[in-house]
């Protein structure tokens, strides 16, 4: 008699596996059996020794344990006190633990885990009250599925986040250039509410769509104590927010001392906020891939969102009942290019970087010497 495993479980622990998480089976089941079935799922391979027992479990010493329990994929025969001990041993090591199970003798363990599991259909009440999660298929897939999405779910939120604080950075650079140099401010406060509003709810929510990258499941787990804007991210957001301070803050004193007058230099300057955070949008499609590697339909909601944004902006710009609430102007055609050449340069440069950025880390890959890396 045998109860084969479900062929997506199999295709599942295979994701782990290559995602860097590693899958560790802790069963009540005979040595022999735990072995076996570890195989058919590809936990272990044909010449792995059989699984460690609880009565091997209970000779060895926390040290041994926390040692050999990095080694060790299977462990049969093991009670719900052993279960614990095996989440504190691998914890130990700052390893983040998901512990699955479904009777009552699991309880300990999901409850010391970091991400207790419990099986809704076949699980009891004890298991899904000690659980942080209850799987309502029972199928170890879904957990697999729950890493990818949640991964996709962290992508789109660091994104998001690249993409919005250049605003405020160049925004916040803009005003105490003017303040320090004793000169008109470039943008006004209603100006700022009015970028800040239209482009967070019609540009960065688009990225929350944002389809998951490919090979999501091929990078190595992130450490927890990483911080959500790595080194690498925020010297792109310092380098937008710069192009905006020389592309807004220099039209502007260009209208002014063209003799446009105060109104139309500041629709101009608000324009570039907007147009850079327009292109710039599709660079953070991608963190590190080119947008051009990126199908543009993929995400439609970021094509509508980019139209909408536009027709507001020349509402903005030409609409008088707007350009008496916010103190903007019309602007003539050719004003429009000096505009739309920082948007490209803003784009542009962003490119560029993740391309050095990608060639460098080829070279480290190679074990070349890494030479003008990055800009």
């Amino acid at each position: 008699m045998i109860d084969p495993p479900r062929p997506e479980a199999i295709a599942a622990v295979k994701a782990c596996r290559t995602a860097g998480i590693s899958v560790k089976m802790i069963t009540g089941d005979h040595a022999i059996t735990a072995a076996a079935i570890a195989r058919q799922i590809g936990l272990t391979a044909d010449a792995d020794p059989v699984a460690l027992t609880g009565r091997e479990l209970e000779e060895l010493s926390d040290k041994e344990l926390i040692e050999r329990v990095q080694h060790t994929s299977v462990f049969a025969r093991a009670t719900p006190e052993q279960k614990l001990r095996l989440v504190e041993a691998l914890q130990s090591r700052g390893q983040v633990v998901a512990m699955t199970g479904d009777g009552v003798n699991d309880a300990p363990a999901l409850k010391q885990s970091n991400i207790g599991v419990a099986m809704g259909v076949g699980g009891t009440d004890v298991a899904k009250e000690a659980a942080d999660m209850v799987l309502t298929d029972d199928n170890f897939a879904s957990i697999e599925a729950a890493v990818e999405e949640g991964r996709g779910v962290f992508d789109n939120l660091t994104k998001f986040i690249t993409w919005t604080l250049p605003t405020n950075l160049g925004e916040g650079l803009v005003v105490l250039a003017a303040v320090f140099l004793g000169a008109t401010l470039p943008i006004l406060p209603v100006q700022i509410l009015w970028i800040n509003m239209t482009t967070a709810v019609l540009l960065g929510l688009m990225l929350a769509f944002e389809p998951k990258e490919e090979g999501i499941m091929e990078r190595a787990p992130r450490r927890p104590e990483t911080p959500i804007l790595t080194g690498v991210l925020i010297q792109r957001i310092v380098l937008v927010g710069a192009l905006l301070l020389v592309g807004a803050f220099g039209l502007f004193e260009w209208a002014e001392r063209g003799g446009l007058g105060d109104a139309v230099a500041r629709t101009i300057a608000v324009n570039v906020f907007v147009f850079v955070e327009l292109t710039y949008l599709f660079n953070c499609r991608s963190l590190t891939r080119s947008v051009f590697t990126i199908n543009p339909f993929s995400n439609r909601w970021v094509l509508g969102g980019v139209g909408i944004m536009i027709a507001l902006q020349l509402l903005f710009t030409y609409a008088p009942l707007m350009n008496t609430a916010f103190k903007s102007a019309p602007l003539e055609a050719g004003m429009w290019l000096p505009i739309f050449a920082v948007g490209l340069v803003a784009f542009v440069a962003v490119e560029v970087e993740k391309l050095l950025r990608r060639r460098a880390a080829a070279r480290r890959s190679r074990g070349a010497p890494d030479v003008g890396a990055a800009a």
